[in-house]
Formats: structure tokens, sequence, C-alpha cells
């Protein structure tokens, strides 16, 4: 039985807790904090402890932080241990990252001596790295080991790892030899060794490697988990596909904001303060504004030209918003193609010769289509039809060439290539279509 929030809420009002149990330790785990998320305070922390302590711990992971707040505040010490003990290591060690220091000092009152080592030492990696990321809830095994022997240790250990579909094989110092699968453990020989079977082509990343060059790795190669080591290649850890699926769509978030000139946030939208979210977004602002009195300095340096031939002034606005556009377009596929690694910095001359192709055939159509508008059906001279359409194909070119080398640029300088997106890149192009609409306009005009 599928149980949503109005059927729930019914069921609460009716006392009828004994039908809720039952249902909710039946439900997938995502459905249930979905559900939680949903309810008011009082209802969401009732349900909750009407789960088992596994499906608890297993939904506690999934629900937002500022939930596992509000639950972490509300449940006593008893409850709390039963919910943290049955965390995997990697989880606490994120909730233990992202608390108030009260509730880390709770959290840890919880643990024993050993998890607590664990936890700091997981805590002194770089955020973002691959240590910050990965679990020590794997499977290792010996190459000496036979595979019947091998999945005896599985049956026995493998009850509170992440993953048993795939071990590690390591030596008694805990460097990293090899790896082996679940599936060949199963269908080989029962008394064929280790050594014989794994794979010694092993694809690891090291405890300080970036989060976004292991979420390519996984990409790369379509793993499903991936081995973590030291700088011995000694094996410390292991990191899912669903912790890299996080990252992957933090990633993301991460470039959507910066692409708005927005300063990337980990809150809801709903939970964050309004003035939190009024200074992410200032700062950008602020500098797109100063970099924008440029353009007020060209259109004032050009005032007499203006004045003696009005008719320029009501093209302006098309003219810097076609350039904006353009450049956007530009921008957005090239940051895509960066994140998906399909172009390099050394690649930047074939990008401009591409750019330089699309915008000329774009800027020649859209030029003719706007001379026939000027000059056939509003009646504008020749001249002014001439100095937009030949501003709006030049315009469109370099915003063009523009949009697609600064995330380059930006790449090439270790910045984020997404900070070179649509507000950035229109500002700057704005800047030099108005410079070559009045040059050309002068030119022409002799004015």
């Amino acid at each position: 039985m599928h149980m949503n929030k109005k059927l729930l809420q019914t069921l609460i009002e009716n006392k009828d807790f004994k039908q809720i149990k039952n249902n909710i330790n039946n439900m997938n785990i995502p459905d249930v904090a979905e559900l939680i998320e949903e309810l008011d305070n009082t209802y969401s922390l009732l349900i909750f402890r009407l789960l088992n302590k596994i499906t608890a711990a297993r939904v506690f992971s999934y629900i937002s932080r500022a939930n596992q707040k509000k639950f972490l505040l509300l449940v006593n010490e008893k409850e709390l241990k039963k919910l943290t003990d049955e965390l995997f290591l990697d989880d606490k060690v994120d909730l233990v990252e992202e608390m108030p220091a009260n509730l880390v000092k709770k959290i840890l009152k919880t643990s024993d001596e050993k998890e607590r080592k664990l936890i700091n030492q997981f805590l002194k990696y770089p955020k973002d790295s691959a240590g910050s990321l990965m679990t020590i809830e794997f499977i290792d095994l010996k190459k000496e080991l036979t595979a019947a022997m091998s999945l005896e240790r599985i049956k026995k250990l493998g009850y509170n790892k992440e993953t048993i579909y795939t071990s590690y094989v390591i030596t008694n110092t805990r460097v990293l030899e090899g790896i082996i699968e679940l599936k060949d453990l199963v269908l080989e020989d029962s008394n064929e060794k280790i050594e014989n079977i794994m794979s010694k082509n092993v694809i690891y990343v090291n405890t300080h490697d970036d989060q976004e060059y292991v979420a390519s790795i996984f990409k790369k190669y379509d793993l499903l988990s991936i081995p973590v080591v030291d700088n011995e290649k000694r094996l410390v850890g292991i990191i899912t596909i669903d912790d890299i699926m996080d990252v992957v769509e933090l990633e993301n978030t991460e470039d959507i904001h910066r692409m708005a000139a927005i300063e990337p946030s980990h809150t809801n939208y709903l939970d964050e303060n309004i003035f939190i979210l009024a200074k992410r977004r200032i700062i950008w602002l602020l500098v797109l504004m100063i970099s924008a009195t440029f353009t007020g300095l060209i259109l004032s340096r050009y005032e007499e030209a203006l004045e003696s031939v009005v008719a320029l002034t009501f093209f302006i606005p098309m003219l810097m918003d076609t350039g904006g556009n353009a450049g956007s377009q530009a921008s957005t596929l090239i940051i895509r193609s960066i994140t998906l690694e399909e172009i390099q910095f050394k690649d930047i001359f074939k990008v401009i010769l591409k750019e330089l192709g699309v915008s000329s055939i774009v800027g020649i159509i859209l030029a003719i289509l706007n001379f026939l508008r000027i000059y056939f059906i509003q009646g504008y001279s020749i001249k002014i039809s001439l100095i937009v359409t030949m501003t709006l194909m030049l315009t469109v070119m370099l915003a063009k060439i523009v949009g697609g080398i600064l995330p380059l640029i930006a790449k090439k300088a270790k910045l984020d290539p997404a900070i070179m997106a649509s507000p950035l890149v229109t500002t700057i192009v704005d800047t030099f279509s108005l410079i070559v609409y009045f040059r050309i306009a002068t030119l022409i005009l002799k004015i």
C-alpha cells in the first residue's frame, strides 16, 4: 500500500499508529523521506519515531539538512545513539561537517573512541576532495584466499558494508593490488585463488583528488565504486556511485548559480534567509553594474552624434540585446563542453574558427532581415540601414567569439568557466558593440 500525505494525516488523526507503522516500514526509503519532508514538525518527528532502527537511519540520510538538525535537537540521547549507530561512516562525517557545534558534540558523544578518531581523520581531508567523500565500509581480501573463502568473508562482513559487488585485494600493509567482482567469485572454481582471478588493472583516485575529477572518472569508466588510496597507494576507503550522484548534482547546481551571476549556495531556496540570498546576489550585481558604466561612458562620448542623428538611439537596445544573446549561446555551449571534457584550452583556435563560421552565417542572415525591415518597412535612410545591419553582423560575430573563448581562458586560469556566462559576457559585448556602432556611424555619416 502506497501512503500519501492526506492518508497519513487521516491515520494520525485517528491515532491508528499500528497501520502507519506497518505501511511506512514497507515503503521505499526515498518515498518515506519525501513524505516526512512534507509534514510539519510535530507529525514528521512522530512518523520518524515509528520507523524501525535500520529504516530510520536510512531515511535520515535522505532528508534535508534542515530537518536533520530539527530531529537531532528533538530526540533524546538514547534515540540519537540508535540512529547514528546505523549510519554509514561517510554519512555520519557529512552530518558532523554541516551541523552546529552543539549538535556535533551531541553526535560525537554517542560514538565510540575508534569512530571518533575516524571521523576526525575524515574531517582533516580538504573540502570537496575524494578523502572527504569516501567511506571505509568495504570488503578487503588477501590474494592468498580462495574464491570459497572469500565468499565466506563477504557473507560474514557484508551486511554492514556499503557495497559487496566489488572487493579490494590488498597486501599486509594495505597496498592495493587488485579488485574482484562478486560474480567472478561466484562463477569461478571455489578452490581458485584470488590472485589468479582478480583484475590488476585497477582504476583508483587519491585522497586529495578533487570531487569533480572523481565524478569524471566514474563517468569515463562506468563505475559503481572506486577505491581511494593515499600517496603510498594504501587503500584507505572507497567512493560509491550514490555519493558521486550527489556530487554531480551539487556541481551542476553551482554552475547554474554562477551562470546566473549568483554566489553558489547548498541550502534549499525556501530554507535560506533573505539577507543571505541578497548577499549572494549583490556581489555580482555590483561588479556587473560597475562594469556596465563603460556603456554610459561610450554613450556620453558620442553624445554629439546621437543628437545630430537621433535615429541611431532607437537601435541601441536591439543591437545590445542581440549581441548579449549571441554571446550567451556560445558561452553556454562551451561551458557545458568543458564540463563534459569535450574541449580543452588547447582547442581554443578550433573554437574561434567554429564560432567564426557559425557567427558569419547567423550574422549575415540577421543583417539581411534587419536591412529589409529597417529600410523597406520602417522607412529609414540607406545610410542608417547600413550602419545598423553592419554593426549587427559584426556584433554577432564578436559576441560568439568572446562567448566561446572566455570560458576556456577562465579554465586555463583555474577559475570556474561558469563565471564567464551570460551576465558577464553580455556586459563585455555591450561595450564593444557600442564602440563598433558609433565608429561605423562616424565613418558613414561623417559626424
